[in-house]
């Protein structure tokens, strides 16, 4: 199908009116395009549940820290584009960063607690930038359903207590994983790595299920199931560990005895070389 392309705001908001006088419902996947199969697992989700569908395309730079991949970040506009035609969404949003952040902007969300754990203990300031634009954006669009990957699965538990305290008018749909054969989650940073660096990243799946297997078989001491991901990470050469974490799925914080009653996150942040990756597995 055709996808309208809009970086304005005016006319992102004069396409939305339209669509909702006509009755239709709408759903956001906010992405920062370099689209693969898990955004369009995304989209397709949007498609079958939702009317008219947005995919914002916008490489946020207030998530990312002065040393970070902003300027090396892929910007494959137009081949996004093409896929987001072939997964049915209706319009991109593809906004300058003047757009989303005019020279006078002072204004930002923060989400305590949730976002200074896990990836925010290494990354200071990203979620913020994360919340920011996605409200931003929820904002905009007004969504009655917005998509997003448990791959992130911090990002989501941010963007789910901020929607619940602020009270934005939005369905928060969570989509699993999509991942190789081999496990490794897909991500638009897996192009950075090496032909050995890829070999090496399928290390973050099977680090997590073998702490699942390890639970499953009765294992209730989280210090146990945390230590089986840090030494399988640290078997394969050139895999460096930024965070193995067993937390509780809600509050993002650290375990140390699994209840069986509450649902727990396996989490990990591995570096190749010059690429970070993340990954988790949620047990309920």
């Amino acid at each position: 199908m055709k996808t309208t392309l809009v970086t304005d705001i005016a006319l992102l908001r004069h396409a939305i009116a339209q669509a909702r006088r006509s009755g239709r419902t709408i759903g956001l996947v906010p992405t920062m395009g370099a689209l693969h199969a898990g955004h369009l697992s995304l989209i397709k989700a949007a498609r079958a549940e939702t009317d008219f569908v947005v995919v914002s395309i916008f490489v946020n730079p207030t998530q990312f820290g002065p040393k970070e991949d902003f300027n090396r970040y892929p910007r494959p506009l137009e081949r996004d584009l093409e896929l987001c035609g072939q997964a049915g969404a209706d319009l991109v949003f593809h906004p300058q960063p003047e757009v989303m952040y005019p020279s006078d902007y002072r204004t930002f969300v923060e989400v305590t607690g949730l976002q200074d754990v896990l990836c925010g203990a290494s990354r200071p300031g990203h979620f913020r930038g994360v919340a920011t634009v996605v409200l931003k954006l929820l904002n905009l669009v007004q969504p009655d359903r917005a998509y997003f990957g448990q791959k992130d699965a911090q990002q989501v538990r941010i963007v789910q207590q901020m929607v619940r305290d602020l009270n934005v008018p939005v369905e928060i749909r969570v989509c699993p994983i999509v991942r190789e054969a081999d496990g490794l989650a897909l991500s638009s940073r897996n192009e950075y790595l090496e032909a050995e660096e890829r070999r090496q990243a399928t290390v973050l799946h099977r680090a997590l299920t073998k702490a699942q297997r390890r639970i499953e078989a009765g294992e209730h001491d989280a210090a146990v199931v945390r230590q089986v991901m840090v030494e399988q990470i640290a078997s394969v050469p050139g895999a460096v560990l930024d965070y193995a974490a067993v937390v509780d799925a809600d509050s993002l914080q650290a375990l140390d005895r699994i209840d069986a009653e509450r649902p727990v996150l396996l989490a990990l942040a591995v570096r190749f070389g010059s690429t970070r990756l993340i990954d988790n597995l949620l047990i309920r």
